[in-house]
């Protein structure tokens, strides 16, 4: 079975498992991209057989089937979602969009809709960490910034002359719900051979979850950032379960997307048994 995955810090405790020293060695082919929006470009060509795909793609590929129990959420702040803007959100007229994303692309596009009132144009493009995302406000007002740049876009936001907005806190004040970021999915196809278990993928996020501080302790070496800071982050702004809120969440999130015209139809959930 091949498996792909963002590695980004946000998806590691759900990837630990299948690495070299985790339970889930040999079950899997890990196939690791930075962009969570290639994952699901690789699950739709038939690259892998299973992906961590962004959630709104779940309602723009066909044939697949959801694992359940695990996801990349938030209850409440989830820090590496962020809106940066150089100007009040009421008066934005121009966002550049990151591209790995597609579910927060189309969060921002639903808040501005729906909780902002807005109408400003979209424009998409890769931002460059290594200049501190300088080249995503180089024709816009403000900017979706996602992963580990947004984690270290917080502590820049003076410098950049920018005041940011944490999405998923943005999507709770206006829905009173959890927001779903991520979920592994499945192809149908596969699952018809029997040879996906979501038992698996359940067993190797509790396993993430016992490893948090190391896989913090890694991180912080590549990212620059203070390890407790990321510790913080895995245990207290990520939450890596499909439970009943998060679900009513998602479920929400579609409705508007469909609202929006960001999605033709409301596709019903289904799952890995």
């Amino acid at each position: 079975m091949r498996i792909a995955a963002s590695t980004y810090l946000n998806s590691a405790p759900l990837v630990y498992s299948f690495g070299v020293a985790g339970a889930q060695q040999g079950k899997a082919e890990f196939i690791g991209d930075a962009a969570p929006s290639r994952c699901a470009q690789m699950l739709a060509s038939g690259q892998c057989e299973v992906a961590l795909i962004p959630v709104i793609e779940y309602q723009r590929l066909p044939h697949l089937r959801i694992i359940p129990d695990v996801a990349v959420a938030s209850k409440s702040y989830v820090r590496s979602v962020l809106l940066a803007s150089r100007c009040p959100l009421e008066e934005v007229k121009t966002i550049t969009l990151d591209t790995s994303s597609r579910t927060s692309q189309a969060l921002v596009k639903i808040l501005f809709a729906k909780r902002y009132q807005s109408s400003p144009r979209f424009i998409e493009r890769t931002p460059d960490p290594a200049h501190q995302c300088e080249n995503m406000f180089e024709a816009s007002d403000a900017a979706l910034i996602i992963g580990d740049p947004a984690l270290q876009m917080k502590a820049q936001a003076d410098e950049l002359g920018v005041q940011t907005f944490d999405l998923a806190a943005e999507w709770r004040a206006m829905t009173g719900l959890p927001f779903v970021f991520a979920v592994w999915a499945a192809r149908e196809d596969a699952c018809a051979d029997s040879s996906i278990d979501a038992v698996d993928f359940v067993a190797a996020k509790n396993e993430g979850l016992q490893h948090l501080d190391e896989i913090a302790r890694c991180y912080a070496l590549e990212l620059n950032q203070p390890q407790a800071d990321l510790l913080s982050y895995l245990r207290d702004n990520v939450n890596y379960d499909l439970d009943a809120e998060n679900l009513a969440g998602m479920r929400r999130y579609f409705s508007l997307a469909h609202e929006c015209g960001l999605i033709e139809a409301e596709r019903e959930l289904k799952f890995v048994s």
